[in-house]
């Protein structure tokens, strides 16, 4: 039977605050930020693999012991790092659908062409192998973005501005796939007029039947 700490640890979730409640120990803002910034310098310019505890802590002058009171692991430490740049609200009410959709997804843009970009394809790996972080992620970043933009649909119904028989989660997988998928296969470039774009033909799909474009 586990211990338990050991069940604590195996359910301590993603964001550096939780760690605090485990351990016990008051948080220092100086050093997450310190920690935070390495990392991002990291992924920058070697990318996911290159970042590691030990180079982490040596960079920033701390004790591994240090970061691992508020990161369990390089996976939990990176996600933590990287998760914020795409923010919780993305789909700010500008009083159009489409202005509503293209503020989600160019933050979604800006975040692949940085230091998210550098780490989405050994997050997935890592998520992949940790149903822990995997769900945390799911928690913290996508369960929030995705109903930030589901309100914007939702606002768009009650203007009569998007149809109401629309399933809503298929069009939101159909709205941010593509900048996944090219981040993670490199196949192609993803531009501003490409999300663009990609917002016009989503903003296409949800109009109402016979209503032209506004």
């Amino acid at each position: 039977m586990k211990s338990s700490r050991a069940r604590r640890k195996a359910k301590a979730p993603l964001s550096s605050s939780a760690a605090s409640k485990v351990t016990g120990r008051p948080r220092d803002a100086r050093i997450d930020t310190e920690v935070i910034s390495a990392v991002i310098a990291v992924l920058r310019k070697g990318g996911y693999e290159a970042v590691t505890i030990d180079g982490i802590a040596r960079n920033v002058g701390r004790a591994r012991s240090t970061l691992y009171r508020r990161w369990r692991s390089k996976r939990h430490l990176v996600a933590y790092a990287v998760v914020g740049e795409l923010g919780e609200h993305p789909a700010a009410d500008t009083g159009t659908l489409r202005g509503d959709l293209l503020c989600a997804v160019t933050t979604l843009w800006r975040a692949f062409r940085g230091p998210l970009g550098h780490a989405l394809a050994g997050l997935v790996a890592d998520m992949a192998q940790d149903a822990a972080l995997a769900s945390s992620i799911r928690r913290e970043v996508m369960v929030p973005r995705r109903r930030s933009m589901r309100e914007a649909i939702e606002r768009a119904c009650a203007r009569d501005e998007a149809c109401d028989d629309m399933n809503v989660e298929l069009l939101l997988d159909m709205l941010t796939g593509p900048f996944y998928f090219r981040t993670l296969f490199r196949h192609a470039s993803m531009s501003l007029k490409d999300t663009a774009q990609i917002v016009d033909y989503i903003v296409r799909v949800i109009r109402p039947h016979g209503q032209t474009k506004r």
